[in-house]
């Protein structure tokens, strides 16, 4: 006898993968990827071959709909499954990723008129070149002592939906007016699939400073400039649909794309890491999640309502109703990793790993594995791509000390490995410093399979590090929130109890590497403070001279 059946879809920095869910238990039948185009647009536009500037990180939409065409049906053939027995469809998505749209929902990229302007096209969350914007709308919220900034930790990132939008405004004022609304990514794939266009409470609260029901107001807007003071009203704001909640029934057209029944129950958009919670049974207090892949995002559920200096936001209901949903994050992770093993490794380590018949990662971990803590001499600072938390700023980059001609490749590797431990220690740290207890970490992403890793950030933040028991956690947390809109549970939490998966105190801190690691977390601790708060400001002046001397370049050519 058939069982009900629900799809997830995670919508990744470099791919789009779906899974197929039974109801029952949450067990993975059947999963798909598939791996967008054109990937990541950060070098030239693909329509003209022009040179993007620095910090820009931009996508091409059609990329999204292809994992709907794509992965969703060889899911369903891969799990042997009846398409029939489908009864929900849900979905998360990076974030702050946005887009400008017409009326309906057409990104401009997709316009013959502006297919040659990079600012009509997807702008990716890592894209960094609002930062100038976002540093505006500090200032002033400072100055005016705006009551939603503490909420923020402070700070707004240039990654986020204001700061984005204000620089189309200012570098493209065509674009940004021919901009009728200007789209999170989560919510323009729920828009593409049900025709309804339903703004998510994750990322209108996180990402768009909704805060109490109210987004800043006009008047603070027009005084950042007098073009933007109706950016809310003329172009972000849309009906809230809650997480969890149905966005709509599936149209026909959609169906034909993934092959699923038209009319089943669409779920409201949500990001790929808050939609991971549930998948790990981690919604309630004190077990924060750490979704580790190319970064690393950190949410957490609480009773409490505490401001934390440096943290991404807390939003009611922004993971699930009825509780407040706290986020940080850093914005490199694996993408250092990945960053130091394509530029920074000599040829004969990629020989040795293709004779043992390993991948390069696997190698310099081993070699990395087999050192004493501190053994290599160094700390690095894990900026690459900028701080996300706690400094919240993304001008800064990475930097590596007590290098010598002895180091070696697997030092700077583990002294990166390690670093990126040492950054969710300052995270969790600053939570517990604000009052919100932090009592586990669970981890979910791609990295948890690095078992060296793990043992590592358990022995740094001195806490039992459980990890989820799906390879899939943001899609089966988005085939539980599928569950959830079809009705058939409750709520988020009952559907999470039972489709979700957690193996408890995998890694647990070794009492001697923990007083070792406290040692090496110091230095960083000083290094940290030294070059994002003030102590010495040469990574800033580093990022404009790189700027200023990229700009002169473009202008000579």
């Amino acid at each position: 006898m058939s069982e009900p059946l629900t799809v997830g879809v995670d919508f990744g920095t470099l791919s789009g993968r779906a899974v197929v869910v039974r109801v029952r238990d949450g067990a993975e039948l059947g999963t798909a990827v598939y791996e967008y185009p054109h990937g990541v647009v950060d070098r030239t536009l693909p329509a003209t071959g022009a040179p993007l500037p620095p910090d820009w990180a931009l996508q091409v939409p059609s990329d999204y709909l292809g994992v709907l065409r794509t992965a969703v049906p060889a899911a369903i053939r891969d799990a042997g499954v009846d398409p029939a027995d489908v009864i929900g469809l849900g979905t998360d998505f990076t974030a702050c990723t946005m887009v400008p749209t017409a009326v309906d929902g057409t990104p401009l990229c997709e316009l013959p008129e502006f297919a040659a302007e990079p600012h009509a096209y997807v702008k990716l969350w890592r894209h960094h070149a609002a930062q100038p914007q976002a540093d505006r709308i500090n200032a002033l919220a400072r100055y005016r002592d705006e009551k939603w900034l503490p909420r923020y930790g402070g700070l707004i990132s240039s990654e986020w939906e204001f700061a984005k939008a204000l620089q189309i405004l200012e570098e493209a004022p065509h674009v940004y007016a021919a901009t009728v609304h200007w789209v999170e990514l989560a919510d323009w794939v729920v828009w593409q699939l049900t025709g309804h266009y339903v703004r998510n409470a994750c990322t209108a609260g996180y990402k768009g400073i909704l805060q109490d029901g109210q987004y800043p107001s006009t008047d603070f807007l027009r005084e950042l400039n007098p073009e933007f003071a109706d950016f809310v009203t003329g172009k972000l704001d849309r009906p809230l649909g809650r997480l969890g909640d149905r966005a709509g029934p599936l149209t026909a057209e959609a169906a034909a794309w993934t092959g699923l029944p038209a009319g089943i129950a669409v779920a409201v958009g949500n990001v790929d890491a808050h939609v991971t919670a549930p998948a790990a049974q981690a919604v309630g207090s004190g077990r924060m999640v750490a979704i580790m892949g190319t970064s690393t995002c950190h949410v957490l559920s609480s009773r409490e309502l505490r401001e934390v200096p440096g943290m991404c936001g807390v939003v009611d209901g922004g993971i699930v109703p009825g509780l407040w949903g706290y986020e940080a994050g850093q914005s490199g992770v694996g993408d250092i990793f990945a960053w130091f093993v394509e530029h920074g490794v000599p040829p004969r380590y990629h020989e040795d790993a293709r004779r043992a018949g390993v991948s390069l990662h696997k190698h310099l971990t081993s070699l990395a594995a087999n050192q004493g803590i501190g053994e290599h001499g160094l700390v690095a600072l894990d900026w690459h791509s900028g701080n996300r938390s706690v400094l919240v700023d993304h001008e800064l980059s990475g930097v590596v000390v007590g290098q010598t001609l002895a180091t070696r490749a697997e030092d700077t590797y583990r002294a990166l490995l390690e670093a990126t431990a040492f950054g969710t220690r300052m995270i969790i740290e600053s939570f517990q410093r604000a009052g919100v207890p932090v009592t586990e970490l669970v981890v979910a992403g791609g990295l948890v399979r690095n078992a060296f890793l793990m043992q590592v950030y358990a022995d740094v933040v001195n806490l039992p590090l459980s990890v989820i028991g799906s390879d899939q956690g943001p899609a089966l947390g988005s085939a539980i929130h599928a569950a959830v809109a079809a009705g058939a549970y409750p709520d988020i939490t009952a559907a999470s109890r039972a489709m979700g998966s957690v193996r408890r105190g995998v890694y647990r801190p070794v009492r001697e590497n923990v007083a070792a690691y406290n040692r090496l977390y110091a230095e960083y601790r000083e290094l940290h403070d030294h070059f994002g708060r003030g102590g010495n400001d040469v990574l800033h002046r580093l990022a404009a001279r790189r700027r200023e001397a990229a700009s002169v370049r473009k202008g000579q050519s």
